[in-house]
């Protein structure tokens, strides 16, 4: 069964990630995977330091685990402890997953980069649609949430069709640009409560959403990785 799965560090970048897969696996009746990966640095390692760095990291994903399961009402909370490069090890999860939610940036992202390379690497190269939550700290409740937002003037079917879904789902609005109204209508259609709009700005979305084919690094998506006020979905081949 499909599942929802969250690189988790123990940043303040990762908790807001690890509020908003919570709610992307309540809403969708879905089990939640805390994955967190763990990579010697130094080349060889004595065995006991590598012991040591391991309880570390066990110790990180048993505290973001915990949390989802003590913040949550009954959710299925499972884990995922991998040796190697966390990038690939979550875009390896992505081939069972619904979906995978990242934090913008993690413990060892430099403060100059446009996304965290974790984050950047898994949006471009996962199976399933990407959300990477944008911000430190627990994720602040808007007391009038904005729309989701389509990004995209040429989105494939699977991001409008994503984009409605997470509207459903959240009772949103979904804003989209003028000129997609033909696209919207059969959709509209099938998602009677989800009221359409035309999109302005990004700056009272909840989330945006954007092609994956459009995540090249100069592209739209990685811009949105880098300036969006809030939470960006990546979705599509």
């Amino acid at each position: 069964m499909k599942h929802i799965v969250l690189g988790y560090d123990g940043s303040a970048f990762s908790m807001q990630a690890l509020d908003w897969a919570l709610d992307e696996a309540e809403l969708r009746g879905l089990s939640l995977t805390v994955a967190h990966a763990w990579q010697w640095p130094y080349g060889e390692a004595p065995e006991e330091a590598r012991s040591h760095l391991r309880k570390a990291a066990e110790h990180v994903l048993w505290h973001g685990a915990d949390c989802a399961r003590h913040t949550s009402s009954g959710l299925t909370v499972e884990t995922d402890l991998h040796e190697g490069p966390p990038a690939e090890r979550l875009v390896e999860l992505s081939h069972e997953a619904a979906l995978v939610v990242v934090g913008s940036r993690g413990l060892s992202a430099l403060p100059r980069a446009v996304v965290g390379s974790v984050a950047g690497y898994v949006a471009t190269h996962a199976h399933c649609p990407v959300i990477v939550v944008r911000g430190p700290g627990p994720l602040p409740a808007a007391s009038q949430p904005g729309p989701v937002v389509v990004a995209d003037r040429d989105p494939d079917g699977v991001v409008l069709d994503f984009a409605f879904e997470e509207a459903a789902l959240r009772r949103l609005p979904l804003a989209a640009p003028a000129d997609l109204s033909a696209d919207l209508s059969g959709r509209a259609a099938r998602h009677p409560g989800v009221p359409v709009q035309q999109a302005a700005d990004f700056g009272t979305a909840t989330l945006v959403v954007v092609g994956r084919r459009r995540a090249a690094p100069a592209g739209v998506a990685a811009s949105l990785l880098q300036h969006a006020p809030c939470p960006v979905a990546v979705v599509g081949g």
